[in-house]
């Protein structure tokens, strides 16, 4: 949120950085993929604290970690130290169990996924924007993460999609 704001790439935005890869390797989608707004309206809602919403089938200590390191405060995020240190434990307390555990959730994850026909109607591409006056980042309260999460969306359905249905049959 801080690089957002144009203060410059830091540790801590990196940090920032593999908290957002860690929804993606946890999830298996793109963050913000389904969002239809446009980058200003993105950029504010991730500077007032707006994350990806966190699967709830993903460890506890995963989603401690990855919340601490997606923190709005780049002073409360972990260093790499200490996030190397954690990778470590949580691997490490998952080495233990048995494989069964870990392939039924694989194929359980890999059955959702494939049964998913999400397409995103936006080209998602790195660029740098910069934008003026922004306020400074802050965390949002669960209530607002809700609130996010839950907005509906306008989809349009084309006039002559029931001739495409009848055509069909």
């Amino acid at each position: 949120p801080e690089v957002i704001n144009g203060k410059g790439y830091t540790f801590a935005s990196d940090i920032y950085s593999i908290a957002i890869l860690m929804w993606e390797i946890s999830s298996g989608y793109s963050p913000f993929i389904d969002y239809k707004h446009d980058d200003y309206n993105l950029a504010m809602d991730i500077i007032n604290g707006m994350r990806p919403e966190i699967m709830s089938d993903i460890p506890l200590e995963y989603k401690s970690l990855m919340v601490q390191c997606w923190d709005a405060n780049p002073l409360k995020r972990p260093n790499i130290k200490f996030l190397q240190d954690e990778v470590k434990k949580i691997h490490l307390s998952y080495q233990n169990m048995p494989n069964e555990f870990f392939q039924s959730k694989a194929m359980n994850n890999f059955e959702i996924k494939t049964s998913t026909n999400y397409i995103s109607s936006r080209l998602f591409t790195s660029k740098v924007h910069q934008f003026e006056n922004l306020p400074e980042p802050k965390n949002a309260t669960e209530e607002e993460q809700e609130a996010f999460h839950s907005k509906t969306y306008d989809f349009s359905i084309p006039d002559n999609s029931r001739r495409l249905i009848k055509h069909q049959k």
